[in-house]
């Protein structure tokens, strides 16, 4: 399992192995899970300043998107490409909310797991984004089906991004085992219904329209942004 070849695939599926220079920031996501929802806190508070939005819960939302998309790509680009991936276990984990990929991650163990959907489900979804999800609510009003379809929409953007690094490089049995991931995943309950039609178009929306200067995702479920009722109020300050 070369993690050097899957982190070629993009930013957003490159996974840091040796600790950052410095020691850095990074804490083990068990940590966040557990309660310690500072550094949770401060990324939406980065990401709110960054996007200009008023509204908590969009910031919420689209910092969870980022990290919802990190946590599938580390796991699923191994996954296709070599039928294992990592471990990803919570305690391993270290992220640092004041990065972004593909230096806000760092694993620092070194089982590895088999490709199946199961296993997949059970590393990333049930250790990882549920109590994510847990540490996400705790900050702020964000509803359950948001987040469920921000994963869903992450995990499609994760096989869009394999299926085009495979048709490059010639490895079809990458994009076939991908494909085959993905549909598996995307039919778990907490999963089902978030993205639908052969494009993968998501069923709820992330809420970046409603950013100052925002627009509609490619895979958003609006045709045309809806107004916002924030047009007319002054920028946060």
């Amino acid at each position: 399992m070369d993690l050097v070849e899957s982190g070629s695939v993009g930013g957003f599926f490159a996974l840091r192995t040796i600790p950052p220079e410095g020691g850095g920031a990074h804490r083990p996501l068990a940590r966040l899970y557990a309660g310690e929802d500072g550094p949770l806190t401060a990324r939406v508070d980065r990401v709110a300043a960054r996007l200009g939005t008023p509204e908590r819960r969009v910031a919420a939302s689209i910092a969870h998107l980022g990290l919802a998309a990190r946590l599938w790509s580390t796991a699923i680009g191994p996954a296709a490409l070599y039928g294992r991936f990592p471990d990803l276990a919570p305690g391993e984990l270290h992220w640092d909310g004041a990065l972004t990929s593909p230096d806000d991650l760092w694993w620092s163990g070194s089982a590895t797991r088999p490709a199946t959907v199961d296993e997949l489900a059970e590393v990333v979804l049930e250790a990882h984004l549920v109590p994510l999800h847990a540490a996400l609510r705790r900050d702020g009003g964000i509803s359950p089906r948001l987040l469920w379809g921000n994963a869903g929409s992450a995990l499609a953007g994760a096989l869009r991004e394999l299926s085009r690094w495979a048709a490059v490089h010639r490895r079809p049995d990458a994009a076939e085992r991908a494909a085959a991931l993905v549909s598996g995943l995307l039919a778990r309950p907490e999963l089902a219904g978030t993205v639908r039609g052969p494009r993968l178009r998501r069923s709820s929306c992330c809420l970046y329209y409603r950013c100052p200067g925002g627009g509609l995702c490619g895979d958003c479920v609006f045709d045309h942004a809806p107004r916002t009722g924030l047009e007319a109020r002054p920028p946060a300050p």
